[in-house]
This record gives C-alpha cells, structure tokens and sequence, in this order.
C-alpha cells in the first residue's frame, strides 16, 4: 500500500518509462517531521513541506503532481536541476583553447541553463541511499546541447535533523569544459495555494555588496556594481516588492530581479550565507548557504497563474528563487571566477537550503 505523504502528492503518478528510464517519486523525512519530495526527471523538487510559526505544515515550493505535469510544465526550469551551464552564455557561443563552441539557443539571442534539453529535462539514475539521502546521477554526453567534454555529474540530496536540505554537486570530464550547475528552487514561504500569493511582502536580507549589471537581453555588461544607493541593496532585510518596480535600467531590464549577486566571501569557496529571506505573516525563514561565488535572485517575473500541484497555480512573482552559481556568461569573461574544468579535476559545489520559524 502507498505511504499517504503529508503534501497529498502520490508516487505512482510520478512513475513512467521516459527516455527508457524509470520516473519516480522519492521522499525524504527528518526526525521533525519536515518532508521533501522529488522526481529524478531533472531532479526536481515537487515540495518541501514545512511548519509555521503555529506548527501548521505547508509546501513551500512550487512543482507539479505528475510526471506529466513535470515534463510539460509551462515553466520548464520548476524547481529542477540546472546544467551543464546555469544561466545565460552571450549568443550560446564562447571560445576555449582557441577553438569556437556554439551552444543550443533558448532564450532571445543566448544559450539559458544548458539549453532546452539541458539536464532540467533529462532523467537522472536515482539511488535512495536511506530515509534521509538520495543521490541523483547522470552523464552529459559529449557535445550534448554544443558543450565539449564527457561530464558525469552526481547530486546528493540529504536533509537533516536541522531542517536543511543540502545539496552537493561532484562532476568530473574526460576534456577542458565548463561546469556551472545549479538548483532552480522556486519559493513560496507563504505556502503555495490557489492562488499562491505574491511573496513581495516577504523580508529580504542578501549578503553582497556587489551585483551584475545586464544588458536587455540579459547578458553581463562586463561591469560589477555597488548595490548602495540602488534597488538592489539587500544588505539590511527590506520587502521584496519594497524597489522592485523601482523606475531603474537594471530593473527594467530584468522585468524586476533577475540578477547575480557577488556574494561577499573571506575565501573563494567557502560555505558562507548568501540570503535570508522571511515571511512576516506565516513565521517562516529560508536561509540560503553556498560555496558558490553568486547568487541569482529571480523574483518569478514572467509566471502566469498557471496550474502547479494539487489545484494550486503560479502567479507573477509567486516564488523566489536563489540559484547559488558562478556568474552568467562566465566563459566570455575572463576576469570573472573560472568555470573550467580539466581532466582530473573534480566540480564540486555545496548549497544548503535551510527552514525555520520566527516568532
């Protein structure tokens, strides 16, 4: 008989032949009740249920309750898995070793989050090593989506007694390539619902003195700015919606955030906290913690209200998400932290996504 999961969600609705592999739905479970699923079709979270200040559960990110839903979502990014590249590459083209790569185009003029079948769409061989740990695995082939290199990728998910869910990232390649995963977690503090409400009322504290200016197609302009005296000075917690329709470029050109900030660090990869963000009404934090140099925060500026799980939809700005990563376009920019990783190097990369209440 099938386990009754606190989120409503049902496994046998998440399981399929895709790409002649096995689809399914795995749950994890802390000592405090907390509980994540996933689907190993592109490792997306399809929620996260967590406590209130009152003790009432709800999930807290957004997916679908199906792997149909899953594979045709009108947001293809939900909540996956992002590679081999997240974020923008100018044109979907950058040189190496003298040699031209020219990547699958899917966003305007640029390459986005490895392409349209980038690992997001791709199913991953899924091992639950225990109640608590599932470990995700999958090879990008070569020239898969115009990348050079042979990269098998491993995601660990574990969640623990404190309410985090860690993520690790170890990748290795059989020639030079570049490397720039990522998870597209997409927020709702709030509790998604029907409709899931905005979260621009929700606090938001970044720890970067810094951001990435972009262009209007959202490709790096090469600068690194001061967030003082812009919207994007999150240093002390202010509300989401407080500067986001602020009449600035750099906001017109995201469609409000949709930008990576250099998060300030006392050493190149360290676990350091990258953001806090709090809902006032429910009592519910989410601390972000990386290795990662950058953050992008995306404020969800071009969801429609479209069906998520279990009757609930997406409106705009809906779900939030920190995508701990190097910064976008990072093969064409040399002076920014490298991307590229060599036969007998190993990619690694840790993010924590960690819960819990305020009074």
């Amino acid at each position: 008989m099938e386990k009754q999961l606190i989120s409503g969600l049902k496994r046998k609705d998440f399981q399929a032949i895709v790409q002649g592999k096995q689809t399914d739905l795995f749950t994890l479970v802390n000592d405090n009740g907390m509980e994540v699923s996933i689907t190993n079709y592109g490792g997306a979270l399809v929620s996260i249920m967590v406590p209130d200040r009152q003790g009432n559960m709800a999930n807290v990110v957004q997916g679908h309750d199906s792997i149909k839903g899953v594979m045709e979502s009108p947001e293809p990014f939900l909540s996956t898995l992002i590679g081999r590249y997240g974020n923008r590459i100018c044109k979907g083209k950058f040189t190496m070793n003298g040699k031209e790569y020219s990547l699958a185009i899917n966003n305007g003029p640029n390459s986005l989050h490895g392409g349209p079948t980038g690992c997001h769409a791709r199913v991953w061989d899924a091992e639950q090593v225990n109640g608590q740990e599932l470990v995700l695995r999958y090879v990008f082939a070569y020239y898969e989506e115009g990348f050079p290199g042979e990269v098998h990728m491993t995601v660990k998910y574990s969640l623990t007694n404190d309410n985090e869910l860690v993520i690790d990232y170890r990748g290795t390649t059989n020639k030079k390539t570049v490397i720039n995963m990522t998870n597209h977690g997409f927020f709702s503090l709030t509790g998604i619902g029907n409709p899931t409400p905005d979260q621009m009322d929700c606090l938001l504290q970044i720890n970067a003195d810094f951001f990435i200016p972009i262009d209007e197609t959202s490709i790096p302009t090469g600068e690194i700015l001061k967030v003082e005296g812009t919207p994007f000075d999150f240093r002390k917690a202010k509300p989401i919606g407080k500067d986001i329709d602020a009449k600035d470029v750099q906001i017109k050109n995201g469609a409000g955030y949709d930008h990576c900030f250099v998060l300030n660090k006392r050493e190149p990869g360290e676990l350091s906290l990258a953001c806090i963000m709090t809902d006032p009404k429910s009592g519910r934090t989410l601390e972000t913690w990386t290795t990662e140099p950058g953050v992008q925060f995306y404020s969800d500026n071009w969801a429609t209200g479209y069906p998520i799980q279990c009757g609930c939809t997406a409106p705009r700005r809906s779900g939030m998400c920190f995508e701990a990563q190097h910064f976008p376009d990072s093969p064409n920019r040399p002076y920014f932290p490298s991307v590229q990783i060599k036969p007998g190097e190993v990619y690694t990369q840790k993010t924590v996504y960690k819960f819990g209440v305020v009074e």
